[in-house]
C-alpha cells in the first residue's frame, strides 16, 4: 500500500468578496493547518469561479483579494503554496480525464448544481454542472489527503473519493489516487446571515449590513455586529437553549470561532446576559482580530505586482508536485506520450 505524503489541499473562489464566513470557515483554518505536520497547499480556484459569467477585470481584481486575504490572514508562503489554480494547466486536462470516470448518475446527485442552477438549469452552463470533477481534479493532482471544507462541499470530497477508487480499479492502479478525507470542524464552519440567521452569509446577500467584508475598516465592523439582527430573549445557561433562536447561536458561533473558544464557554461566560452587553463585547473582539486583516489586505492590494510575484511562484511549486502526478496518470491511462513537460 502507498503511503501518501500527508498534504492539505483547499482553495476559495474569487466571486466577490471575502466574507467572514470565508474567514472563520475556510482561511482561519488553513492558517491553523500551516502549523501542523502536512504539507499545505491554498489555492485560488479561479477556473471554478467562470462556472456562471464573469466580467473579466473585476475577475482579476477578484483573484488578487482572495490571494490578499489569505496572506494578509497569515497563510505564509514559505511554510505553505499559495497559487491561482489557472497558472497549472494540469489542473484541466486531470479533470478530463476524470470527466471520463465519473458517472452522470453521480453528478446527477450533486446538490450544490441543483441548488445554484435552481429553475434554469437547461440555461445552465456544462461547467457548473460538471464543476464537481474539476474540483477532484484539483485535489487528486497533488495527492492530496486532507481536504478542510464546509459541510456544503462535503459531497464533492465524497465524490472524489469514489473518482479515485474507479480510477484506481478502471486502471488497475491499485491506491494510486489516496482517499482523501473532508475535515469539517469549528464552532463557526458555516456563518450564516447577520440579518436571517436561517440563511448562509452570502457575498451577493441584497444588503451590505447581512455580511462582515474582509475588507471593512474597524467602524464598519462594529456597527454591523451591534446592528445584527437578536431575539428578545438572554443568553441561555446551556447550548441546548440556543434551539430554535438561529441568530442567537450564529453569534454565538461567531464569538467562539474569532475567540479560540469552544460554543459552550462562550455560554458558560456571558449565561444570562442581554444582548446589550453581549454584541458590544462581540463587536470589539471583532474589531480586534479582523481590523488588522483588512488593514493588511488594504496594503497588499495597493502592490498587485507583489501579490502576482508571490502566485506565479506558488505556481511554479505546484507544477513541480503536479506535473509528476498527472504524467503517471496519462501513462496508466495508456497515452502514448513521447514529448513529456
Amino acid at each position: 500500500m502507498t503511503n501518501h505524503t500527508p498534504r492539505v489541499f483547499s482553495g476559495i473562489k474569487p466571486s466577490g468578496g471575502l466574507t467572514l464566513g470565508n474567514y472563520l470557515g475556510a482561511i482561519k483554518r488553513f492558517v491553523d493547518m500551516q502549523a501542523q505536520d502536512f504539507e499545505t497547499i491554498y489555492c485560488v480556484v479561479d477556473l471554478h469561479a467562470i462556472t456562471v459569467w464573469q466580467d473579466p477585470k473585476e475577475l482579476t481584481d477578484a483573484t488578487r483579494e482572495v490571494a490578499a486575504g489569505f496572506l494578509a490572514a497569515g497563510i505564509d508562503p514559505s511554510q505553505s503554496i499559495l497559487f491561482n489554480q489557472s497558472q497549472v494547466a494540469a489542473h484541466t486536462e486531470l479533470a478530463w480525464l476524470f470527466n471520463c470516470v465519473a458517472r452522470v448518475g453521480w453528478m446527477n446527485r450533486m446538490t450544490q448544481f441543483k441548488d445554484k442552477a435552481g429553475k434554469n438549469a437547461e440555461q445552465s452552463s456544462l461547467g457548473l454542472y460538471a464543476y464537481p470533477s474539476l474540483m477532484a481534479a484539483d485535489i487528486l493532482l497533488y495527492h492530496a489527503t486532507h481536504v478542510p471544507v464546509g459541510e456544503d462541499q462535503k459531497q464533492h470530497v465524497e465524490l472524489t473519493r469514489d473518482i479515485a477508487a474507479k480510477f484506481n480499479h478502471d486502471f488497475k492502479a491499485e491506491d494510486f489516487f489516496p482517499q482523501p478525507e473532508p475535515i469539517i470542524e469549528g464552532p463557526a464552519t458555516r456563518v450564516m446571515n447577520l440579518r436571517d440567521g436561517t440563511k448562509k452569509m452570502s457575498k451577493s446577500g441584497e444588503s451590505d449590513m447581512e455580511r462582515i467584508n474582509m475588507t471593512d475598516d474597524a467602524d464598519k465592523i462594529a456597527k454591523k455586529f451591534k446592528k445584527a439582527k437578536t431575539d428578545p430573549e438572554p443568553l441561555p445557561e446551556t447550548l441546548d437553549g440556543l434551539k430554535d433562536r438561529p441568530e442567537a447561536k450564529n453569534l454565538v458561533d461567531i464569538y467562539a470561532g474569532l475567540s479560540g473558544l469552544t460554543n459552550e464557554q462562550v455560554i458558560a461566560e456571558y449565561a444570562g446576559a442581554g444582548w446589550g452587553k453581549f454584541k458590544p463585547a462581540l463587536a470589539d473582539l471583532a474589531v480586534e482580530k479582523l481590523a488588522p486583516i483588512s488593514s493588511e489586505m488594504s496594503r497588499l492590494m495597493n502592490d498587485k505586482a507583489e501579490i502576482d510575484r508571490i502566485l506565479g511562484e506558488g505556481a511554479d511549486k505546484a507544477e513541480a508536485i503536479a506535473q509528476p502526478i498527472l504524467d503517471r496518470a496519462y501513462d496508466i491511462t495508456g497515452f502514448l506520450r513521447s514529448r513529456k513537460r
